[in-house]
């Protein structure tokens, strides 16, 4: 067995979680043709055969998943050994490409930069809007350093050995209702209360499977008469009487005197944010002092609105 090259292994790796060549091609921006010469080259340096053809497709061979599972530690090591390196770098700027959607580098990101600026003046941060899966494929090829996700089936499952996960927030939905509509102002306010009310979601999503499903638990099946996928258009709409909406706490809905907004008292709708670092980066002190950062600001983001 010769020398074998990192990342031919991690192309065997991706290969394992996404199932074809095509998918490993697309994620790391080569062509099929490309990947499946870096695998045949694979197996020459492994000296055992690590694919095989199943129809039109490819599967692992069990020889595959031997090595994969040391691999995976291999990967985590090699990450351990840049942050050891870093840690030498002492009075350098480390920049730190954190991806996530628009509502968490408003609501997260922007609040742990300000915070950086003073506590670890050496970490540039670089934003990056992205959604899952697409900013978990930029996590692996190395594009960016951070990905913020919500628990989602685009989003990797916890058990996945590529990514260090860190929790960050269990983020409450509230209810956005026009100035003068009849609970507005009420003592309480419950979703249940709301079950003969028109209602505005998005096409598509988390936020809008999440919000369905809140209303299925609070014995409705809601009346969808609007689909709205930008948060400023939802609530312009929800003053104007079109409906109401449901609103996820990242979203910076801002002073308006045409909408309020109510913490619901019961059946609150939640979604789960977490950080993602490829496994074994979570050691080097720039990572940390991010995901330190990106952690006092989600608790500060939880303790709003009660």
């Amino acid at each position: 067995m010769g020398d074998l090259d990192v990342r031919k292994l991690r192309m065997l790796r991706e290969l394992d979680e996404r199932g074809t060549v095509a998918a490993v091609a697309q994620a790391l921006h080569l062509t099929p043709s490309a990947v499946s010469q870096q695998l045949v080259a694979l197996s020459k340096e492994a000296g055992v055969r690590l694919i095989e053809p199943v129809g039109r497709r490819v599967r692992l061979t069990e020889a595959a998943r031997v090595l994969l599972r040391r691999a995976n530690d291999i990967f985590a090591e090699l990450e351990r050994v840049q942050a050891d390196l870093l840690a030498y770098s002492e009075g350098s700027v480390a920049e730190v490409r954190v991806a996530g959607f628009a509502a968490t580098l408003s609501g997260l990101v922007l609040p742990a930069v300000r915070e950086l600026r003073d506590s670890h003046p050496g970490v540039a941060v670089r934003l990056v809007e992205a959604d899952p899966p697409h900013s978990f494929d930029q996590l692996v090829r190395g594009d960016v350093d951070v990905v913020l996700s919500l628990e989602s089936k685009d989003s990797p499952a916890a058990t996945d050995r590529r990514f260090h996960r860190v929790a960050l927030l269990a983020e409450r939905f509230d209810v956005a209702l026009p100035v003068h509509h009849p609970l507005a102002h009420a003592p309480a306010v419950r979703l249940a209360d709301l079950a003969n009310e028109a209602w505005i979601f998005s096409n598509t999503g988390t936020c809008r499977d999440i919000s369905f499903a809140a209303c299925i638990a609070a014995g409705f099946t809601p009346e969808i008469v609007h689909h709205i996928g930008d948060w400023e258009a939802t609530l312009g709409a929800v003053a104007l009487g079109l409906g109401l909406a449901l609103v996820p706490r990242l979203i910076n809905a801002g002073p308006r005197d045409d909408v309020v907004i109510r913490v619901l008292d019961a059946e609150q709708p939640t979604r789960h944010v977490f950080a993602a670092v490829r496994s074994g980066s979570e050691e080097a002190p720039h990572l940390a002092a991010v995901l330190g950062a990106l952690a006092e600001a989600a608790e500060v983001k939880a303790a709003q609105r009660g």
